[in-house]
């Protein structure tokens, strides 16, 4: 069983190192603009990188589910290839939110859509085989008899 999932287990590992490097960053701007915790306030610099792994933790457990329940009852390695251009547009927000507010946008945007294709992929691979299962009708070997 775990051989069925080895690609989705390799990007969620490469997920949760990304959440650590971004962890990382922020006690890293801590230090260099003197933000003492608890307080998430100070300097802008520092505010725009803590925003950014804040607001990458709030969409975390979204992406965990739909990588997961796409690869399962989609295709993982289609889901996986979504799931490392997620983690790349990630950076990208990350990277550019430090830079400057508008700079998070294009990682958003395309972050933002990987995630709505994979909730796509969810719903069509869990009615699939909800259909498959109580009705004895798999929709996705009968499309791909069409293409054979």
């Amino acid at each position: 069983m775990a051989n069925d999932c080895v690609l989705l287990a390799a990007v969620s590992l490469l997920s949760a190192i990304q959440q650590a490097h971004f962890a990382k960053q922020v006690g890293n701007a801590r230090v260099k603009y003197k933000v003492i915790p608890p307080s998430v306030t100070g300097s802008p610099d520092f505010e725009r990188i803590f925003r950014a792994q804040q607001n990458t933790i709030e969409f975390y457990p979204l992406f965990l589910v739909v990588l997961w329940t796409s690869g399962l009852f989609f295709n993982q390695e289609i889901t996986s290839i979504f799931g490392l251009v997620y983690l790349f547009s990630r950076y990208m927000y990350f990277i550019g939110y430090a830079d400057s507010t508008k700079g998070r946008i294009p990682g958003f945007k395309i972050g933002l859509a990987i995630l709505t294709i994979l909730i796509s992929l969810s719903v069509a691979g869990i009615t699939n085989c909800m259909i498959d299962k109580y009705f004895d009708f798999n929709i996705a070997k009968k499309i791909s008899k069409l293409f054979l």
